[in-house]
């Protein structure tokens, strides 16, 4: 069977089956992990079912941010799609359910689990483009706006004199984790892609730090400075 095939039926099956709230694991998630995947792909020796099928069952679980559970979210949905495949998908090779159920328990930031496979390593830098750049900004107002997260502390918003708290403010966000990614990346297109979209952060970040000073067209050439130093190191 053609991917396209495939890939029509996941959206057809997930379309009536993964309701959810959460604009940012929702299927047009689903889709740009697996489009940004497949550009992943082209630089490295792979099996495209089963990062077709991980990239649109990596998130079937996934627990809010602020759940107790949080970090068990990646290996309950590996176990949920594995369930899922050999029920609702008896035509899917079997012997590609445990390459899938590990790329994706292996996604996961917070799961900290070492990705194994090529397919591991694909989806895990796919996914984690999708935090970075333009989307990735906008995922994380969005999340912080559904747990009622005000966006940045108005006294330090970038944690000169406090310690860093993203449970406490969205901006945090972007140094407990975001600027981190880049040197987690599993693959060189993955490595460079996550640089160049977390410079884009540290623009908007240099902005921001600019209008709160009341200069409305520049940037914060102290930041700009700060954080790109950090991403280099």
């Amino acid at each position: 069977m053609e991917l396209a095939q495939w890939q029509h039926r996941y959206e057809r099956w997930l379309d009536e089956n993964h309701f959810t709230d959460d604009a940012a694991h929702d299927i047009a998630h689903f889709r740009r992990v697996w489009m940004t995947a497949q550009g992943i792909m082209a630089d490295e020796d792979s099996d495209p079912l089963v990062v077709l099928t991980a990239c649109y069952f990596h998130d079937i679980v996934s627990l809010p941010k602020n759940h107790p559970e949080r970090r068990q979210s990646s290996r309950l949905a590996a176990r949920k799609t594995s369930d899922i495949l050999r029920r609702d998908f008896p035509d899917f090779p079997p012997e590609h359910i445990a390459a899938v159920a590990h790329a994706i328990e292996a996604h996961s930031f917070s799961a900290e689990i070492a990705p194994q496979s090529m397919e591991a390593k694909i989806v895990q830098d796919a996914d984690r483009l999708e935090a970075l750049g333009a989307i990735g900004l906008a995922r994380v107002f969005a999340v912080s706006g559904a747990l009622g997260v005000p966006l940045f502390d108005a006294d330090d918003p970038f944690a000169d004199a406090r310690s860093l708290d993203d449970r406490a403010f969205a901006l945090d966000h972007f140094q407990t984790k975001l600027l981190r990614l880049p040197d987690t990346m599993q693959t060189e297109m993955g490595r460079e892609l996550a640089r160049h979209n977390a410079d884009f952060l540290i623009q908007f970040m240099a902005k921001l730090s600019a209008e709160l000073h009341g200069d409305c067209l520049g940037l914060d050439s102290q930041v700009l400075s700060r954080f790109r130093r950090s991403l280099r190191n």
